[in-house]
Protein backbone atom coordinates (compact mmCIF):
# COMPACT_ATOMS: atom_id res chain seq x y z
CA UNK A 1 0.00 0.00 0.00
CA UNK A 2 1.31 3.47 -0.94
CA UNK A 3 2.61 5.53 1.94
CA UNK A 4 1.14 8.75 0.52
CA UNK A 5 -2.00 9.62 -1.42
CA UNK A 6 0.11 11.23 -4.15
CA UNK A 7 3.73 11.31 -5.19
CA UNK A 8 3.41 15.03 -5.95
CA UNK A 9 0.93 17.68 -4.86
CA UNK A 10 1.16 21.02 -6.66
CA UNK A 11 -0.27 24.27 -5.30
CA UNK A 12 -1.10 26.40 -8.34
CA UNK A 13 -2.09 25.52 -11.90
CA UNK A 14 -0.31 28.35 -13.69
CA UNK A 15 2.24 27.87 -16.43
CA UNK A 16 4.92 26.48 -14.11
CA UNK A 17 2.64 24.26 -12.04
CA UNK A 18 1.00 22.75 -15.10
CA UNK A 19 4.32 21.99 -16.79
CA UNK A 20 5.73 20.40 -13.64
CA UNK A 21 2.57 18.33 -13.14
CA UNK A 22 2.50 17.00 -16.69
CA UNK A 23 6.20 16.15 -16.87
CA UNK A 24 6.13 14.46 -13.46
CA UNK A 25 3.07 12.45 -14.49
CA UNK A 26 4.82 11.40 -17.70
CA UNK A 27 7.45 9.73 -15.52
CA UNK A 28 4.82 7.74 -13.67
CA UNK A 29 4.19 10.02 -10.70
CA UNK A 30 0.72 10.22 -9.13
CA UNK A 31 0.04 13.94 -9.28
CA UNK A 32 -2.63 16.29 -7.93
CA UNK A 33 -2.84 20.03 -8.49
CA UNK A 34 -4.95 22.51 -6.53
CA UNK A 35 -6.05 25.79 -8.13
CA UNK A 36 -8.49 28.18 -6.48
CA UNK A 37 -8.90 30.69 -9.34
CA UNK A 38 -8.34 29.70 -12.94
CA UNK A 39 -6.36 27.15 -14.88
CA UNK A 40 -3.42 28.71 -16.65
CA UNK A 41 -2.63 31.20 -13.90
CA UNK A 42 -1.82 34.87 -14.37
CA UNK A 43 -0.34 34.58 -17.86
CA UNK A 44 -3.37 33.01 -19.50
CA UNK A 45 -6.08 34.84 -17.58
CA UNK A 46 -4.91 38.30 -16.47
CA UNK A 47 -1.41 38.59 -17.90
CA UNK A 48 0.60 37.89 -21.02
CA UNK A 49 -2.11 36.54 -23.31
CA UNK A 50 -5.00 39.00 -22.78
CA UNK A 51 -2.51 41.87 -22.52
CA UNK A 52 -0.97 41.05 -25.92
CA UNK A 53 -4.47 40.80 -27.40
CA UNK A 54 -5.21 44.26 -25.99
CA UNK A 55 -1.95 45.56 -27.49
CA UNK A 56 -2.99 44.25 -30.90
CA UNK A 57 -6.37 45.95 -30.51
CA UNK A 58 -4.78 49.25 -29.56
CA UNK A 59 -2.54 49.25 -32.64
CA UNK A 60 -5.34 48.89 -35.19
CA UNK A 61 -6.25 52.59 -35.17
CA UNK A 62 -2.70 53.73 -35.94
CA UNK A 63 -2.44 51.06 -38.65
CA UNK A 64 -5.54 52.54 -40.28
CA UNK A 65 -4.00 56.01 -40.08
CA UNK A 66 -0.79 54.75 -41.68
CA UNK A 67 -2.74 53.41 -44.66
CA UNK A 68 -3.25 56.84 -46.22
CA UNK A 69 0.42 57.14 -47.11
CA UNK A 70 0.19 53.87 -49.02
CA UNK A 71 -2.84 54.90 -51.04
CA UNK A 72 -5.56 53.42 -48.87
CA UNK A 73 -8.72 55.32 -48.03
CA UNK A 74 -10.16 53.99 -44.79
CA UNK A 75 -13.81 54.73 -44.07
CA UNK A 76 -15.43 55.61 -40.79
CA UNK A 77 -14.34 53.41 -37.89
CA UNK A 78 -15.53 52.91 -34.34
CA UNK A 79 -14.06 50.91 -31.48
CA UNK A 80 -16.37 48.86 -29.25
CA UNK A 81 -14.86 47.89 -25.90
CA UNK A 82 -17.46 45.25 -25.09
CA UNK A 83 -16.77 43.41 -28.32
CA UNK A 84 -13.06 43.26 -27.46
CA UNK A 85 -13.81 41.98 -23.94
CA UNK A 86 -16.24 39.33 -25.20
CA UNK A 87 -13.83 38.06 -27.84
CA UNK A 88 -10.96 38.08 -25.34
CA UNK A 89 -13.05 36.14 -22.81
CA UNK A 90 -13.94 33.55 -25.43
CA UNK A 91 -10.27 32.98 -26.26
CA UNK A 92 -9.27 32.78 -22.58
CA UNK A 93 -12.08 30.27 -22.00
CA UNK A 94 -10.72 28.18 -24.85
CA UNK A 95 -7.25 28.23 -23.32
CA UNK A 96 -8.64 27.28 -19.90
CA UNK A 97 -10.14 24.24 -21.59
CA UNK A 98 -6.81 23.41 -23.25
CA UNK A 99 -5.05 23.46 -19.87
CA UNK A 100 -7.75 21.27 -18.35
CA UNK A 101 -7.46 18.72 -21.15
CA UNK A 102 -3.67 18.69 -20.91
CA UNK A 103 -3.78 17.95 -17.19
CA UNK A 104 -6.54 15.38 -17.42
CA UNK A 105 -4.88 13.74 -20.41
CA UNK A 106 -1.71 13.36 -18.36
CA UNK A 107 -3.63 11.69 -15.54
CA UNK A 108 -3.32 14.62 -13.14
CA UNK A 109 -6.04 15.05 -10.50
CA UNK A 110 -7.40 18.62 -10.56
CA UNK A 111 -8.86 20.10 -7.37
CA UNK A 112 -10.32 23.57 -7.92
CA UNK A 113 -10.23 24.85 -4.36
CA UNK A 114 -7.87 26.69 -2.00
CA UNK A 115 -5.16 24.47 -0.54
CA UNK A 116 -3.22 24.94 2.69
CA UNK A 117 -0.21 23.06 4.00
CA UNK A 118 -0.71 21.40 7.39
CA UNK A 119 2.81 20.01 7.54
CA UNK A 120 5.58 19.03 5.14
CA UNK A 121 3.56 16.17 3.66
CA UNK A 122 -0.10 17.12 4.26
CA UNK A 123 -2.40 19.44 2.31
CA UNK A 124 -5.79 20.57 3.58
CA UNK A 125 -8.58 21.46 1.15
CA UNK A 126 -11.80 22.29 2.94
CA UNK A 127 -12.48 19.35 5.24
CA UNK A 128 -10.33 16.96 3.21
CA UNK A 129 -6.72 15.99 3.82
CA UNK A 130 -4.25 14.73 1.22
CA UNK A 131 -0.72 13.49 1.73
CA UNK A 132 2.13 13.64 -0.76
CA UNK A 133 5.78 12.65 -0.83
CA UNK A 134 6.71 15.87 -2.58
CA UNK A 135 4.97 19.25 -2.61
CA UNK A 136 5.53 21.96 -5.20
CA UNK A 137 4.62 25.60 -4.53
CA UNK A 138 3.68 27.35 -7.78
CA UNK A 139 1.27 30.01 -6.53
CA UNK A 140 2.64 32.88 -8.63
CA UNK A 141 2.45 36.57 -7.78
CA UNK A 142 -0.14 39.25 -7.11
CA UNK A 143 -0.31 43.01 -7.89
CA UNK A 144 1.20 45.27 -5.26
CA UNK A 145 -0.78 48.40 -4.33
CA UNK A 146 0.85 51.08 -2.11
CA UNK A 147 -0.91 52.06 1.09
CA UNK A 148 -1.98 55.40 -0.36
CA UNK A 149 -5.06 57.04 1.16
CA UNK A 150 -7.95 56.25 -1.16
CA UNK A 151 -6.11 53.43 -2.95
CA UNK A 152 -9.30 51.35 -2.73
CA UNK A 153 -10.67 53.52 -5.54
CA UNK A 154 -7.91 52.37 -7.92
CA UNK A 155 -7.72 49.20 -9.97
CA UNK A 156 -4.83 46.90 -10.90
CA UNK A 157 -4.13 44.99 -14.09
CA UNK A 158 -6.33 42.17 -12.75
CA UNK A 159 -9.43 44.34 -13.01
CA UNK A 160 -8.35 46.13 -16.21
CA UNK A 161 -9.19 43.05 -18.25
CA UNK A 162 -12.80 43.09 -17.05
CA UNK A 163 -13.86 46.75 -17.13
CA UNK A 164 -17.43 47.29 -18.24
CA UNK A 165 -16.49 50.27 -20.40
CA UNK A 166 -13.42 52.04 -21.73
CA UNK A 167 -12.65 55.07 -19.54
CA UNK A 168 -12.11 58.38 -21.31
CA UNK A 169 -9.40 59.66 -18.93
CA UNK A 170 -6.89 57.30 -17.32
CA UNK A 171 -4.06 57.75 -14.82
CA UNK A 172 -1.55 54.90 -14.79
CA UNK A 173 0.78 54.83 -11.78
CA UNK A 174 4.02 52.88 -12.17
CA UNK A 175 7.04 52.47 -14.37
CA UNK A 176 7.47 48.77 -15.12
CA UNK A 177 6.30 46.46 -17.90
CA UNK A 178 2.63 46.57 -16.96
CA UNK A 179 2.36 50.33 -16.46
CA UNK A 180 4.06 51.17 -19.74
CA UNK A 181 2.08 48.57 -21.68
CA UNK A 182 -1.30 49.64 -20.31
CA UNK A 183 -0.55 53.32 -20.88
CA UNK A 184 -0.07 52.42 -24.55
CA UNK A 185 -3.15 50.19 -24.61
CA UNK A 186 -5.54 52.76 -23.15
CA UNK A 187 -4.08 55.51 -25.34
CA UNK A 188 -4.29 53.42 -28.49
CA UNK A 189 -7.94 52.62 -27.81
CA UNK A 190 -8.80 56.29 -27.55
CA UNK A 191 -8.40 57.29 -23.90
CA UNK A 192 -6.50 60.32 -22.66
CA UNK A 193 -3.61 58.88 -20.61
CA UNK A 194 -1.29 60.25 -17.95
CA UNK A 195 1.45 57.94 -16.66
CA UNK A 196 3.15 58.79 -13.37
CA UNK A 197 6.43 57.33 -12.15
CA UNK A 198 8.14 58.28 -8.89
CA UNK A 199 11.68 58.04 -10.32
CA UNK A 200 13.58 60.05 -12.94
CA UNK A 201 13.17 57.40 -15.69
CA UNK A 202 10.96 54.31 -15.93
CA UNK A 203 11.68 50.69 -16.97
CA UNK A 204 14.40 50.28 -14.37
CA UNK A 205 16.69 47.36 -15.19
CA UNK A 206 16.66 47.94 -18.94
CA UNK A 207 19.37 49.76 -20.86
CA UNK A 208 19.28 53.52 -20.35
CA UNK A 209 19.30 54.31 -24.06
CA UNK A 210 16.36 51.97 -24.59
CA UNK A 211 14.46 53.46 -21.66
CA UNK A 212 14.90 56.97 -23.02
CA UNK A 213 13.90 55.86 -26.50
CA UNK A 214 10.63 54.38 -25.22
CA UNK A 215 9.91 57.52 -23.21
CA UNK A 216 10.54 59.75 -26.23
CA UNK A 217 8.23 57.69 -28.44
CA UNK A 218 5.43 57.56 -25.86
CA UNK A 219 5.49 61.34 -25.55
CA UNK A 220 5.63 61.64 -29.35
CA UNK A 221 2.53 59.43 -29.55
CA UNK A 222 0.63 61.73 -27.21
CA UNK A 223 0.88 60.11 -23.77
CA UNK A 224 1.36 62.57 -20.90
CA UNK A 225 4.42 61.01 -19.24
CA UNK A 226 5.46 62.49 -15.90
CA UNK A 227 8.58 61.41 -13.99
CA UNK A 228 9.42 62.22 -10.38
CA UNK A 229 5.67 62.27 -9.77
CA UNK A 230 3.62 60.16 -7.39
CA UNK A 231 0.13 59.99 -5.95
CA UNK A 232 -0.32 61.02 -2.32
CA UNK A 233 -4.10 60.79 -2.08
CA UNK A 234 -7.05 59.55 -4.14
CA UNK A 235 -10.60 60.76 -3.78
CA UNK A 236 -13.77 59.52 -5.42
CA UNK A 237 -16.08 62.22 -6.75
CA UNK A 238 -19.31 62.30 -8.72
CA UNK A 239 -17.28 63.13 -11.83
CA UNK A 240 -14.75 60.33 -11.33
CA UNK A 241 -11.38 60.28 -9.57
CA UNK A 242 -9.22 63.11 -8.21
CA UNK A 243 -5.57 62.28 -7.53
CA UNK A 244 -3.44 64.61 -5.43
CA UNK A 245 0.24 64.38 -6.35
CA UNK A 246 3.38 64.78 -4.28
CA UNK A 247 3.82 68.37 -5.49
CA UNK A 248 0.31 69.30 -4.32
CA UNK A 249 -1.23 69.46 -7.79
CA UNK A 250 -4.34 67.47 -8.66
CA UNK A 251 -5.43 65.40 -11.63
CA UNK A 252 -8.96 64.38 -12.60
CA UNK A 253 -9.67 61.08 -14.32
CA UNK A 254 -12.32 58.45 -14.84
CA UNK A 255 -9.97 55.65 -13.78
CA UNK A 256 -6.70 55.28 -11.91
CA UNK A 257 -4.69 52.10 -12.31
CA UNK A 258 -1.82 51.02 -10.09
CA UNK A 259 0.88 49.02 -11.85
CA UNK A 260 3.50 49.32 -9.14
CA UNK A 261 4.94 45.83 -9.21
CA UNK A 262 3.93 42.35 -8.11
CA UNK A 263 4.77 40.38 -4.99
CA UNK A 264 5.04 36.62 -4.38
CA UNK A 265 1.62 35.16 -3.63
CA UNK A 266 2.59 33.10 -0.59
CA UNK A 267 0.35 34.24 2.27
CA UNK A 268 -2.32 31.99 3.70
CA UNK A 269 -1.08 28.68 2.30
CA UNK A 270 0.62 27.32 5.42
CA UNK A 271 4.25 27.58 4.37
CA UNK A 272 5.33 28.46 7.90
CA UNK A 273 3.62 25.36 9.28
CA UNK A 274 5.62 23.25 6.85
CA UNK A 275 8.90 24.88 7.85
CA UNK A 276 9.41 26.70 4.54
CA UNK A 277 11.56 29.81 4.91
CA UNK A 278 10.50 33.05 3.20
CA UNK A 279 12.44 36.18 2.26
CA UNK A 280 11.41 39.58 3.57
CA UNK A 281 9.27 40.19 0.49
CA UNK A 282 7.42 36.90 0.96
CA UNK A 283 9.35 35.05 -1.71
CA UNK A 284 10.02 31.37 -1.12
CA UNK A 285 13.75 30.87 -0.62
CA UNK A 286 15.07 28.08 -2.87
CA UNK A 287 18.38 26.64 -4.00
CA UNK A 288 19.51 26.24 -7.62
CA UNK A 289 17.30 23.16 -7.98
CA UNK A 290 14.23 25.01 -6.59
CA UNK A 291 14.34 23.10 -3.27
CA UNK A 292 13.12 25.01 -0.20
CA UNK A 293 14.36 24.81 3.36
CA UNK A 294 12.06 21.78 3.79
CA UNK A 295 13.74 19.00 1.75
CA UNK A 296 10.62 17.51 0.13
CA UNK A 297 9.04 20.89 -0.73
CA UNK A 298 10.04 22.80 -3.87
CA UNK A 299 8.95 26.14 -5.33
CA UNK A 300 9.03 27.60 -8.84
CA UNK A 301 7.92 30.65 -10.77
CA UNK A 302 6.91 34.07 -9.52
CA UNK A 303 6.48 32.98 -5.91
CA UNK A 304 10.28 32.62 -5.72
CA UNK A 305 10.87 36.11 -7.16
CA UNK A 306 13.90 35.07 -9.18
CA UNK A 307 12.82 36.16 -12.66
CA UNK A 308 9.09 36.85 -12.96
CA UNK A 309 8.54 35.65 -16.53
CA UNK A 310 6.26 32.87 -17.78
CA UNK A 311 8.96 31.02 -19.78
CA UNK A 312 11.13 30.93 -16.67
CA UNK A 313 8.32 29.35 -14.62
CA UNK A 314 7.78 26.76 -17.36
CA UNK A 315 11.50 25.96 -17.53
CA UNK A 316 11.74 25.71 -13.74
CA UNK A 317 8.71 23.40 -13.69
CA UNK A 318 10.28 21.03 -16.16
CA UNK A 319 13.66 21.17 -14.37
CA UNK A 320 11.97 20.28 -11.07
CA UNK A 321 10.19 17.27 -12.57
CA UNK A 322 13.36 16.07 -14.30
CA UNK A 323 15.34 16.42 -11.09
CA UNK A 324 12.90 14.72 -8.75
CA UNK A 325 11.05 12.20 -10.92
CA UNK A 326 13.51 11.35 -13.69
CA UNK A 327 16.72 11.35 -11.60
CA UNK A 328 18.13 13.88 -14.05
CA UNK A 329 19.33 16.88 -11.97
CA UNK A 330 18.55 20.03 -13.92
CA UNK A 331 18.90 23.68 -13.00
CA UNK A 332 17.95 26.81 -14.92
CA UNK A 333 20.39 29.46 -16.05
CA UNK A 334 18.77 32.74 -15.05
CA UNK A 335 21.43 34.77 -16.87
CA UNK A 336 20.88 36.06 -20.38
CA UNK A 337 17.10 35.73 -20.33
CA UNK A 338 15.51 37.66 -23.23
CA UNK A 339 12.54 39.88 -22.49
CA UNK A 340 10.20 42.30 -24.21
CA UNK A 341 8.07 45.21 -23.06
CA UNK A 342 5.07 45.46 -25.38
CA UNK A 343 5.11 49.22 -25.30
CA UNK A 344 4.36 51.16 -28.47
CA UNK A 345 6.88 50.77 -30.00
CA UNK A 346 8.06 47.67 -28.11
CA UNK A 347 11.37 47.24 -26.30
CA UNK A 348 13.26 43.95 -26.64
CA UNK A 349 16.45 43.06 -24.80
CA UNK A 350 18.81 40.21 -24.03
CA UNK A 351 22.04 40.21 -22.07
CA UNK A 352 23.67 43.04 -20.17
CA UNK A 353 22.83 46.70 -20.23
CA UNK A 354 25.72 49.05 -20.96
CA UNK A 355 25.88 50.01 -17.28
CA UNK A 356 26.01 46.38 -16.08
CA UNK A 357 28.57 45.49 -18.75
CA UNK A 358 30.87 48.31 -17.62
CA UNK A 359 30.62 46.99 -14.06
CA UNK A 360 31.48 43.43 -15.11
CA UNK A 361 34.13 43.97 -17.80
CA UNK A 362 37.22 46.14 -17.88
CA UNK A 363 36.31 47.82 -21.17
CA UNK A 364 33.28 47.58 -23.43
CA UNK A 365 32.55 48.67 -26.99
CA UNK A 366 29.12 50.11 -27.73
CA UNK A 367 27.40 50.26 -31.11
CA UNK A 368 24.14 52.17 -31.46
CA UNK A 369 21.87 53.15 -34.32
CA UNK A 370 18.74 55.28 -34.47
CA UNK A 371 16.66 55.52 -37.63
CA UNK A 372 13.21 55.96 -39.09
CA UNK A 373 11.68 52.57 -40.01
CA UNK A 374 11.13 52.16 -43.74
CA UNK A 375 7.36 51.83 -43.30
CA UNK A 376 7.10 55.32 -41.88
CA UNK A 377 8.86 56.97 -44.82
CA UNK A 378 5.47 56.63 -46.53
CA UNK A 379 3.09 56.46 -43.56
CA UNK A 380 4.40 59.83 -42.42
CA UNK A 381 4.44 58.70 -38.79
CA UNK A 382 7.09 60.48 -36.73
CA UNK A 383 8.59 57.44 -35.05
CA UNK A 384 12.16 56.20 -34.67
CA UNK A 385 13.73 52.85 -33.91
CA UNK A 386 16.84 52.35 -31.77
CA UNK A 387 19.23 49.38 -31.78
CA UNK A 388 22.26 48.81 -29.62
CA UNK A 389 25.01 46.21 -29.14
CA UNK A 390 27.25 46.01 -26.08
CA UNK A 391 30.53 44.13 -26.61
CA UNK A 392 33.19 42.95 -24.16
CA UNK A 393 36.29 44.50 -25.73
CA UNK A 394 38.71 41.83 -24.50
CA UNK A 395 36.87 38.79 -25.89
CA UNK A 396 34.79 40.66 -28.49
CA UNK A 397 31.75 38.69 -27.33
CA UNK A 398 28.42 40.46 -27.78
CA UNK A 399 27.08 40.62 -24.21
CA UNK A 400 24.05 42.86 -24.70
CA UNK A 401 21.51 43.38 -27.47
CA UNK A 402 18.80 46.02 -27.15
CA UNK A 403 16.08 47.30 -29.46
CA UNK A 404 13.18 49.74 -29.44
CA UNK A 405 11.06 49.47 -32.55
CA UNK A 406 8.47 47.39 -34.44
CA UNK A 407 8.62 43.63 -33.79
CA UNK A 408 11.39 44.04 -31.21
CA UNK A 409 10.33 40.87 -29.38
CA UNK A 410 10.38 38.75 -32.53
CA UNK A 411 13.79 40.09 -33.54
CA UNK A 412 15.48 39.84 -30.14
CA UNK A 413 14.37 36.20 -29.72
CA UNK A 414 16.67 35.19 -32.58
CA UNK A 415 19.61 37.20 -31.31
CA UNK A 416 19.13 35.65 -27.86
CA UNK A 417 20.27 32.36 -29.39
CA UNK A 418 23.41 34.05 -30.71
CA UNK A 419 24.26 35.50 -27.30
CA UNK A 420 23.59 32.15 -25.60
CA UNK A 421 26.11 30.61 -28.02
CA UNK A 422 28.71 33.27 -27.18
CA UNK A 423 28.70 34.99 -30.58
CA UNK A 424 31.37 37.61 -31.20
CA UNK A 425 31.04 40.97 -32.93
CA UNK A 426 33.07 39.56 -35.84
CA UNK A 427 30.49 36.79 -36.24
CA UNK A 428 27.68 39.36 -36.22
CA UNK A 429 29.60 41.32 -38.88
CA UNK A 430 30.13 38.21 -40.99
CA UNK A 431 26.40 37.44 -41.04
CA UNK A 432 24.70 38.53 -44.25
CA UNK A 433 21.77 40.86 -43.65
CA UNK A 434 18.20 40.35 -44.83
CA UNK A 435 17.34 43.52 -46.70
CA UNK A 436 15.27 45.57 -46.24
CA UNK A 437 14.51 44.75 -42.62
CA UNK A 438 15.01 46.50 -39.31
CA UNK A 439 16.85 43.45 -37.97
CA UNK A 440 19.68 43.87 -40.48
CA UNK A 441 20.90 46.83 -38.46
CA UNK A 442 22.27 44.42 -35.85
CA UNK A 443 24.67 42.88 -38.35
CA UNK A 444 25.64 46.06 -40.19
CA UNK A 445 26.65 48.39 -37.33
CA UNK A 446 30.38 49.08 -37.60
CA UNK A 447 31.09 52.38 -35.87
CA UNK A 448 31.57 52.43 -32.10
CA UNK A 449 29.78 55.05 -30.07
Amino acid sequence: MARYDFDLFVLGAGSGGVRASRVAASYGARVAVAEERYLGGTCVNVGCIPKKLFVYASEVGSDCDDGAGFGWTVGGRRFDWRTLIANKDREIGRLNGVYRRMLEGSGVTIIEKHATLIDAHTVAIGGDRYTAEYILIATGSWPTVPETPGAQHAITSNEAFHLERLPGRVIVVGGGYIAVEFAGIFHGLGASVIELYHGPLFLRGFDDDARRAVADEMVRHGIDLRFNADVKRIEKTQAGIVATLNDGSTLEADLIMYATGRHPHTRGIGLEAAGVKLAADGAVIVDEYSRTSTPNIYAIGDCTNRVMLTPIAIAEGRAFAETVFNHNPMKIDHEGVPSCVFSQPPLGAVGLTETRARERYQTVDVYRSSFRPLKHTLSGRDERAMMKLVVDQASQRVVGCHMVGPEAGEIIQGFAVALKCGATKAQFDATIAIHPTAAEEFVTMREKV
